[in-house]
C-alpha cells in the first residue's frame, strides 16, 4: 500500500501484506505539529495543546531550528528506497512463497503418519505468519511514532531473524507455530511499516514513483524467490534453505540502518534535553476517532469479510496442483503468474483511480473481489495445467487493484490527518480473516480428500465483501451533504442566540429605567 505523504501523492503503485504493495500495510503518517512546535511522524489530528483535547491547535511561536526542511526529494533518499524495496520484496517474498514450503514441510513432517490433520496443522503456519505481520501493524504505528523508524525497523529485523533461524531447528511441526507464525512474522512486521514511513520524510513530488520503485520489491522476489526455494529444498532440505532465507532477514538488518530520520520522534520530543523519556497522552498514541465515520466502519468491516478466503490459493494451489497433476507440471509457474499480474495490477490500477472522483474508487475494489471471488471458484474447474495458469494470471491482477487503492480510499474516507491509523487498524482487523481461512480450507481437504469444495468455499466471501462496499460511496456522499448543511444550521442557533440575549438585556435595561423613575 502506498504510503501517504502530507500532500496526497498521485497513486502508482499500492503495498501488501500484505504485501504488497506495501499491504497491504500502513502507509507514511500524516505529520503532525504538537503544541506549535516540531513535526513528528505520526497519525491522528493535530495535537492540541494540554488541557485543549480535541479544540482547534493554537500556533505557537517557534523556537530557532524547529522549522520543518522540505523533503530532500532524493540524495540519501535514493539509499532509503532501494533499503526500504528489500524489505518489502524480503518480507512478502517469503510470504508470498510459503506455498512451496507448504508442500515441503508436509513431506518432512507427515513421516508415512496416517494423521488425517496433517494439512489443518500445517496450513496454520503460513496463515499465521501473514496474519501476524498485518495484525501486530496497529502496534508498529505506535512503536514508530514514539522511537523511530530506524529502530524499529532494526529490531524488527533482528527479531525476523531470530525467528527464522530457529525455525530451522525445530523437529515437529507445532514449534514452527511460534518460531515461524509469530516471532519471524513479528519480526517482519515491525521491519515493514517504518520502511513506508520513512519514504514520507525523503520525498514528497516524487512519492508516486518512489512507491512503484518499492512496491515492485515485493513482485521481483514473488517471481523469482518460488523457483530458488525449489532449488534449494531439493538440494539441501527444508532446514538448510531455511537458513539461506536467513540472508535475506540479515541484509534486512543491515538495512534499516539507513533510515536516518530528518523528522524528530515522539521519544525526543517528550523526553527533553535530559533524555528522560515520558508516553505521550493517550489521544496522541491510539486516535480512534476514525470510527465515527460511517463509511470508513463499513470499509473496515467489509474489507476482511471479502479476505476469509483471500490467502488460501497462496497456501494450498501447490499441493492442489500436486494432488491433480503429480509431479509432472512445475507449479511454482503459478506463483510466478500471480507475482507479474499483480505487479502490473498495481501500476495500471493505481494510475486509473487517479481518474475516479472521490469515494468512487471503492468499485474498482468491488470489482477486483468479484474477479477474484470467480477465480477462486474457477480453479475446481481447471483440468488443464493452461487453465490454472489462466486463472492465476486474472488473479494477480486484480490482486493488485485491490491492494494498490487502499490508502487512496482511505484517504478520501477519513481524510489526510487520520489515514495513517485508518489503515493501521484496517490491517489489524485483515489478519483474522487471513489467518482462519487456509486452515479451514486444509480441514475440508483432510476431511473430503480434495481442494475442490475448500476453493468453491474460498470464492464465497469476496463476493459478500463486494457487495458490502457497494454502499460506501452513496454513505459517504450522504455524509458529505449533511456536513455541508452543518454550518447553516450553526449560524441558525448563533442567530437564535443572540435574539434570545437581546430580549434579555431590553429587559433588564426596561426594568432599570423603571426603577429609576420610580425614584
Amino acid at each position: 500500500m502506498a504510503p501517504v505523504s502530507e500532500q496526497p501523492a498521485p497513486q502508482g503503485a499500492g503495498d501488501p501484506p500484505h504485501a504488497t504493495a506495501p499491504l497491504p500495510g500502513p502507509p507514511v503518517a500524516e505529520p503532525r505539529r504538537e503544541n506549535g512546535g516540531e513535526w513528528c511522524p505520526g497519525s491522528g489530528s493535530p495535537a492540541a495543546p494540554s488541557g485543549e483535547s480535541g479544540a482547534q491547535p493554537r500556533e505557537a511561536p517557534e523556537a530557532p531550528g524547529s522549522a520543518v526542511a522540505e523533503p530532500p526529494e532524493g540524495g540519501w533518499g535514493w539509499v532509503v528506497m532501494l533499503a526500504a524495496m528489500w524489505c518489502n520484496g524480503a518480507v512478502f517474498g517469503i510470504q508470498n512463497s510459503c506455498g512451496v514450503l507448504f508442500v515441503s514441510m508436509l513431506q518432512l513432517f507427515g513421516g508415512g503418519e496416517d494423521d488425517k490433520q496433517l494439512t489443518f496443522k500445517t496450513a496454520w503456519v503460513g496463515s499465521l505468519s501473514m496474519g501476524m505481520v498485518f495484525f501486530c501493524s496497529p502496534i508498529v504505528s505506535v512503536f514508530t511514532d514514539l522511537f523511530g523508524c530506524r529502530k524499529v525497523a532494526v529490531i524488527g529485523a533482528a527479531v525476523g531473524f531470530a525467528g527464522l533461524l530457529s525455525s530451522s531447528f525445530v523437529s515437529t511441526i507445532e514449534p514452527l507455530y511460534f518460531t515461524y507464525g509469530i516471532l519471524f512474522a513479528c519480526g517482519c512486521s515491525f521491519a515493514y511499516q517504518p520502511s513506508l514511513v520513512i519514504l514520507g520524510q525523503y520525498f514528497k513530488q516524487r512519492l508516486g514513483l518512489v512507491n512503484g520503485i518499492v512496491t515492485a520489491g515485493s513482485s521481483l522476489f514473488t517471481v523469482s524467490l518460488p523457483f530458488l526455494l525449489r532449488v534449494l529444498i531439493d538440494s539441501v532440505g527444508l532446514y538448510n534453505t531455511l537458513r539461506v532465507l536467513c540472508i535475506l532477514m540479515f541484509i534486512l538488518f543491515l538495512a534499516g540502518f539507513t533510515y536516518k530520520p530528518l523528522i524528530s520522534n515522539a521519544k525526543d520530543k517528550e523526553g527533553g534535553k535530559k533524555g528522560k523519556f515520558r508516553f505521550p497522552p493517550e489521544k496522541k498514541i491510539c486516535n480512534f476517532s476514525v470510527f465515527k465515520v460511517l463509511s470508513y466502519r463499513i470499509w473496515a468491516f467489509g474489507i476482511p469479510a471479502a479476505l476469509f478466503g483471500y490467502f488460501v490459493p497462496y497456501v494450498h494451489l501447490m499441493n492442489h496442483v500436486k494432488d491433480r497433476f503429480g509431479d509432472s507440471v512445475p507449479e511454482e509457474v503459478l506463483l510466478l503468474c500471480l507475482g507479474i499480474t499483480s505487479g502490473v495490477g498495481r501500476l495500471i490500477f493505481g494510475r486509473v483511480a487517479d481518474y475516479i472522483p472521490g469515494a468512487k474508487k471503492v468499485y474498482l475494489q468491488v470489482a477486483s473481489f468479484f474477479f477474484i471471488g470467480l477465480m477462486s471458484m474457477m480453479i475446481p474447474l481447471c483440468h488443464v495445467f493452461g487453465g490454472l495458469i489462466a486463472v492465476c494470471l486474472f488473479m494477480g491482477l486484480f490482486d493488485g487493484c485491490f491492494i494498490c487503492i487502499m490508502a487512496p480510499i482511505a484517504f478520501e474516507l477519513v481524510g489526510a490527518q487520520d489515514v495513517s491509523q485508518a489503515i493501521g487498524f484496517l490491517l489489524g482487523f485483515m489478519s483474522i480473516p487471513m489467518t482462519v481461512g487456509p486452515p479451514i480450507a486444509g480441514l475440508l481437504r483432510d476431511h473430503l480428500g480434495t481442494y475442490d469444495v475448500a476453493f468453491y468455499l474460498a470464492g464465497v466471501p469476496p463476493l459478500i465483501g463486494g457487495a458490502i462496499l457497494c454502499v460506501i460511496p452513496w454513505v459517504h456522499e450522504r455524509q458529505k451533504l449533511k456536513e455541508r448543511a452543518k454550518p447553516g444550521d450553526g449560524e441558525t442557533t448563533e442567530k437564535m442566540l443572540e435574539n434570545e440575549n437581546t430580549l434579555v438585556l431590553d429587559g433588564t435595561e426596561k426594568t432599570v429605567k423603571e426603577m429609576e423613575s420610580g425614584v
